[in-house]
Parts: C-alpha cells; structure tokens; sequence
C-alpha cells in the first residue's frame, strides 16, 4: 500500500495544481449563490476524479502486477504514452505562452459561469476533472498503477479514495477560505484568480512537461524492468 501511495500522490500534486478550475470555482463563489454553487462545483470534481478512476480500476482490475512485484507491462506502455502526448503538449503550450503576461486572457467561457445553474456548474467540474488534458491523463495513470498493484479491492479503492482528495486540495482551498471567512475573502480570492488567470499558460506547460517526463520514466522503468 505505501509504495502504491508513493507512486501516485505525486501525480494527484499534479492534478491539484490546476489554475483554470482554481479559477473556475473562485468564479462560481462570486456568484449570488455562491456557497451552494461551490458544493456543487467541488461536488462535481470529486465525482469526475473518481468515475474516471473507477473505470480504469474496473478494465485493468484483472491485472496483476508481475510476479516480481513490479506493475504489468500495460501500465509501462500506457504511461509511456501518456508521457509522450503530456510532454508534447507541454512543449507546444509554453511555445505559444503570452510573452507579457498583462496581456493573458481566460477562455471566453468563463465570462459566462456566473449565470450557470446548479447542474451546468456540476457538468463544468465533471469535465474540468476528468476530461481535462493535464488531469485525465495523470488520474489514469495514477489509477493504472493502483490496479495492477495486487493489493484487494477494498486497499485499491482506497488507494483511489486518498488520491482523490489529494487531488482536490487546490479546489478545496478557495473553497473553505469562502466557507470561513464569508465576504472578506473576496479580495483574498480574487487576488488569487487574477494571479493564476496571468500564468495559467506557462504553468500548465510546465507542469505538463514535468509529469509527462515522470510518467516517461516509470513507463520506460516497468518496461526495462
């Protein structure tokens, strides 16, 4: 179980660090109904992470890890790929980042969450969880390696459950500053919103090279293994 962990807390940091839905959910906390419509979105993340990894458990859950303890060769050749595509895209993004970074703009549909209801807040969390470019691949890995670990499928489950929230700290932060400090957190959190909102591009290109390459070399480390 403790090395399982250790293999992909490291990928959920990755997935914690996502400034478009830190900045999503700073939106929909600015909202006239903003406390419920923070559940909702946190709500909706948490669901996206798990359902994701709940798939993955399920297709690879006939898989062992080798009889040496090490992880099958799929999970080698599916986080060599998902290396390869993440470092690519981090490789085109941080190409094309703002060279002034004032001038950074946030996708035009973001202008627009503000009059979401409840159930599009819901959907928005779903797909910035998990079909997210950074996050989907990272939650697959991270839930490759755990279902050809050999552990049961209640450590298994779990496994996934502690990935999860550590993946969500980074939506659960603004989160509960909200909850606790109510209005006096608008100018904390919108500081927050214009930070990320500026460097949003070259993180995300950093943090997609960086665990592209990770997930490169365990690929590359199972395979040789």
């Amino acid at each position: 179980m403790g090395q399982v962990l250790g293999d992909v807390l490291g990928l959920a940091a990755g997935v914690a660090v996502s400034p478009l839905p830190i900045v999503a959910i700073i939106i929909v906390l600015a909202t006239p109904h903003g406390r419920r419509n923070g559940l909702v979105f946190a709500a909706g993340w948490v669901v996206g992470l798990s359902a994701l990894g709940a798939v993955v458990l399920a297709i690879g859950g006939g898989e062992d890890a080798s009889g040496q303890g090490q992880p099958a060769d799929w999970v080698g050749a599916l986080k060599l790929a998902l290396g390869l595509a993440l470092m690519l895209f981090g490789l085109r993004l941080w190409r094309h980042r703002p060279t002034d970074v004032t001038q950074a703009r946030l996708p035009k549909w973001m202008a627009a969450i503000d009059r979401f209801p409840p159930g599009k807040i819901f959907l928005l969390a779903l797909l910035l969880s998990a079909g997210n470019l950074k996050n989907a691949p990272l939650t697959i890995a991270a839930a490759a390696s755990i279902s050809s670990s050999g552990l049961p499928v209640g450590q298994q489950i779990g496994a996934m459950a502690i990935f999860v929230v550590i993946a969500s700290v980074g939506l659960l932060v603004p989160l509960v500053v909200f909850l606790v400090l109510s209005e006096r957190a608008a100018t904390m959190l919108g500081n927050w919103k214009e930070w990320a909102a500026r460097h949003n591009v070259a993180i995300m290109a950093v943090l997609f090279f960086v665990f592209g390459l990770k997930l490169l070399g365990d690929g590359i480390d199972v395979l040789t293994s």
